[in-house]
């Protein structure tokens, strides 16, 4: 997952863009510099700041450090790049596992046995996903999450921190999993789930645009 040889960007300099850093330098892998479109942004400590990103192809790969799915993805659609991936040393993944590009693997995650992993995801310390799992693009899922084997999660969905998904469940597209949430049936799109066993308490109200797949409005059940 290491691109040997070369530098890596950062495009954004929260705290979630720390850990990334944390990463690359612990594969002895340099950071070429942080961009953030925010004004009052310093960037990172001891890491060169860059300023606004400007639509061009650097040759070095870029990581966008945004830990909002759908910023994430409004910035990945619209910037010109060779993306990189990370995994921290202390992960454990198979090598049958797939990992697509944009994607970072914290401290302490384990991937097994042929899982899928579509690009631009957050794997969280500590994850644990079981065997045969499918992630798709810009997923995240939080820290201590469990997936169990073969659980299917879509595109731009959140797995809240602690939450646990039974084996051979579906998730779908953009939808939220609350931190400890115990997941025994299939969700649908767009679905916000919390508590144990997980229930559905509302929807995020679907929009087609092209880089907000929903909305900020919300409807109930």
């Amino acid at each position: 997952m290491v691109t040997k040889n070369k530098q890596y960007l950062l495009y954004g300099g929260s705290g979630h863009a720390k850990v990334i850093a944390e990463c690359i330098e612990a594969n002895h892998q340099l950071v070429g510099g942080v961009f953030d479109d925010n004004p009052d942004s310093k960037g990172l400590k001891n890491l060169p700041f860059l300023g606004e990103y400007k639509i061009k192809n650097h040759n070095h790969p870029l990581i966008v450090a945004i830990g909002d799915n759908k910023i994430r993805k409004m910035i990945v659609e619209e910037v010109k790049n060779l993306f990189g991936s990370i995994c921290h040393p202390s992960s454990c993944i198979s090598p049958t596992v797939k990992i697509g590009e944009g994607t970072v693997v914290f401290h302490n995650v384990i991937l097994q046995v042929d899982c899928v992993v579509g690009s631009h995801v957050i794997l969280n310390s500590g994850a644990s996903i079981d065997h045969e799992c499918s992630l798709g693009d810009f997923v995240h899922i939080s820290p201590k999450a469990t997936l169990c084997g073969n659980v299917k999660v879509g595109e731009g969905t959140q797995i809240g921190a602690g939450a646990t998904i039974l084996p051979g469940i579906r998730v779908g597209n953009w939808a939220t999993i609350g931190a400890g949430a115990v997941i025994i049936r299939d969700v649908p799109d767009f679905a916000i789930v919390v508590g144990n066993p997980g229930r559905i308490i509302r929807y995020y109200e679907p929009a087609n645009n092209k880089f907000w797949p929903f909305g900020e409005s919300i409807r109930t059940k």
